[in-house]
């Protein structure tokens, strides 16, 4: 497993070496960051390509990196200490790919990053994989991602006059609004939201002389 990874490691190295930011081998796991112009190009050759053959695309999601690296807990920091209490990441929103090649028994993952933050637009990849349809919607829907190219681009989990996206960092917890259905009006209606916000701290709860057992 290991010859295998070190071998797609070798071959992308030598055919995106003027495209690629970034490739790591972490945990078994190979991640190659590529940049939002270059990102067309780059997917049409690993799907099309025999040496990589990544004729699969089994699952697509957004991230929001506004606030990584400053999570921290009454234990200690989740992440790595490196990590902590700042963003090594010039951009705040990114898409992962990821890729399966069934030919060659192989997985990877393609990060992208939107280079707005305030409008985060990518290159849609449904005319190299169709299985990105649904996966580029969600994107778009909770993260407010736009994918240029995209032929049916709307929301897919939310109603569609929800307002925001709520798996951006800064989306509050109570939300917007609130919906009930009206009998007299015969429909639902929206009001803002009655809930109270309020700040959830995570903690981590011990017992006394939980560390001499």
């Amino acid at each position: 497993m290991a010859d295998d990874l070190n071998m797609l490691s070798e071959r992308l190295k030598e055919v995106f070496a003027d495209q690629m930011v970034s490739l790591e081998n972490r945990l078994g796991e190979l991640t190659m960051v590529v940049g939002a112009a270059d990102m067309r190009s780059v997917f049409a050759r690993l799907r099309d390509d025999a040496k990589f053959g990544f004729e699969q695309l089994i699952d697509l999601c957004g991230i929001d990196y506004s606030t990584y690296g400053s999570e921290v807990s009454d234990g200690g920091v989740y992440l790595s200490a490196d990590d902590a209490g700042s963003n090594p990441f010039k951009q705040r929103f990114a898409v992962v790919y990821h890729l399966l090649s069934v030919a060659n028994n192989a997985r990877l993952r393609v990060k992208v990053f939107a280079g707005d933050d305030a409008m985060p637009v990518l290159d849609s990849v449904v005319e190299v994989w169709s299985s990105a349809n649904w996966f580029e919607r969600e994107a778009f829907d909770l993260y407010g991602i736009v994918f240029l190219g995209h032929t049916d681009l709307r929301r897919i989990l939310t109603d569609y006059g929800f307002v925001g996206n709520p798996f951006r960092k800064d989306f509050p917890l109570s939300g917007h609004v609130e919906m009930h259905y009206d009998a007299e009006q015969r429909r639902v209606v929206y009001s803002p939201v009655t809930v109270e916000p309020r700040e959830v701290t995570p903690r981590s709860i011990r017992e006394e002389n939980y560390s001499r057992h």
